[in-house]
């Protein structure tokens, strides 16, 4: 059974930091494209970043988390991370992590994937709270 489960969410200061943890069991992440969406309330889901199947990791990120996210796959335990720096309010929303076998070529060709239509697998989500 394909699933994907996302964990590390919580409550943090502003200027905090957290790390995302997405976690795949019934299929090989390693050929999958992997983004995480976030959605607000009242908001529409939107997509935050993304890393290519492609041995050389190609990332992408959104305008809005450039130069305070980053994302990074660890193959061996199945996973992919998000590591969430200099938190602002206007950060908090549910984190979805998704997979797809979006080609890397299409990826170079559109700055990434952020569609969530593109992806067929998700996890269940992660709240992540930016608060003082």
């Amino acid at each position: 059974q394909v699933q994907l489960v996302e964990s590390g969410g919580g409550l943090v200061q502003p200027g905090g930091s957290l790390r995302l943890s997405c976690a795949a069991s019934g299929f090989t992440l390693d050929y999958y494209t992997i983004a995480w969406f976030r959605q607000a309330p009242g908001k529409e889901r939107e997509g935050v970043s993304c890393i290519s199947s492609s041995s050389e990791r190609a990332t992408y990120y959104a305008d809005s988390v450039k130069g305070r996210f980053t994302i990074s796959r660890d193959n061996a335990k199945n996973t992919v991370y998000l590591q969430m720096n200099s938190l602002k309010p206007e950060d908090t929303a549910v984190y979805y992590c998704a997979a797809d076998s979006i080609s890397p070529r299409q990826l170079d060709m559109y700055g990434g994937s952020w569609y969530d239509y593109e992806y067929a697998y998700w996890g269940q989500g992660t709240q992540v709270t930016v608060s003082s």
